[in-house]
């Protein structure tokens, strides 16, 4: 079980964005139960965020939203704050995430490059369709980290949610490997060689109805979102996008995707239904 659980369930909190945006994420985590429950005094904490391109959020994350997330950490007792990142595999990290290195300075928070340090490892694991993996040492090695993914459709992988968002560790090569044919069934294998995060927050204020990931047409849910399982806060996320007309996920059950279904087969978290997670929702932002 992650550390944010109730009665034996994995908890998923939604909460309507306000205009501070610091509170909002603060307000997001307190319904699971508060950053105590995840930072210890003196912790380093790596961070991955979305940088796969430099394009406007939400097709990679919006500055201000890590920056807020790094500040809490600070603020709940973390030592290090650790942003840690490679960009599509074609692209230099240094470029993708430039606009964003002055306001992670303000953040005091620190930047590795993962495709700049090299320091992948293999990671083998039984799965489907992958095997082995180039993993960063920057996430194995790490002790606690947080994941920090966008809300937004996919044009090959339907939508790139926390699921897919360790592509960003791994080594260039491997990712193209990822894409030549059957990513969803490989996004769920990826996850078998990642550490599982110790919380996830997703920025959904603006979310892809369609294409993706780096342009699509973009709607405002206006929610920010928290879990520790990465499964039932995807499967939340693919319900707020098909509350939209004409989004390109239709109206599917969200456990009938491959990149879900082979989540729960792989034993990804601990939700493998609707059962066994729940939803805490706010809809006010009190200071």
């Amino acid at each position: 079980m992650s550390s944010f659980t109730k009665n034996g369930k994995e908890l998923v909190s939604k909460v309507i964005a306000g205009d501070d945006l610091k509170a909002s994420v603060k307000k997001a985590v307190i319904l699971l139960g508060g950053f105590m429950k995840f930072v210890e005094k003196g912790d380093t904490i790596v961070v991955k965020p979305n940088f796969n391109t430099n394009d406007t959020y939400p097709g990679s994350s919006d500055p201000e939203f890590i920056k807020a997330v790094a500040e809490l950490l600070y603020e709940a007792g973390a030592r290090k704050v650790i942003i840690a990142e490679s960009s599509c595999f074609y692209m230099k990290t240094c470029m993708m995430m430039s606009h964003f290195l002055p306001i992670a300075k303000k953040a005091k928070a620190e930047i590795i490059l993962l495709d700049e340090k090299k320091d992948w490892q293999l990671v083998e694991v039984k799965g489907r369709k992958m095997k082995k993996f180039h993993i960063s040492k920057t996430y194995l090695d790490a002790k606690k980290t947080i994941w920090l993914p966008c809300m937004k459709t996919h044009k090959q992988a339907r939508f790139t949610l926390s699921l897919k968002l360790p592509m960003g560790m791994l080594k260039g090569s491997d990712r193209q490997a990822m894409h030549l044919w059957g990513l969803e069934d490989k996004l769920a294998d990826l996850n078998l060689a990642v550490p599982a995060p110790g919380l996830i927050i997703m920025d959904a204020r603006k979310c892809f109805i369609t294409g993706g990931p780096a342009t699509g047409t973009v709607r405002e849910p206006n929610l920010i979102m928290a879990s520790g399982d990465r499964i039932a806060i995807d499967v939340e996320a693919i319900r707020v996008i098909q509350e939209f007309p004409g989004n390109k996920l239709g109206k599917k059950n969200p456990w009938e995707f491959r990149q879900i279904n082979g989540a729960v087969e792989n034993g990804i978290g601990n939700v493998k239904s609707e059962r066994d997670y729940s939803v805490l929702f706010a809809d006010t932002i009190k200071k």
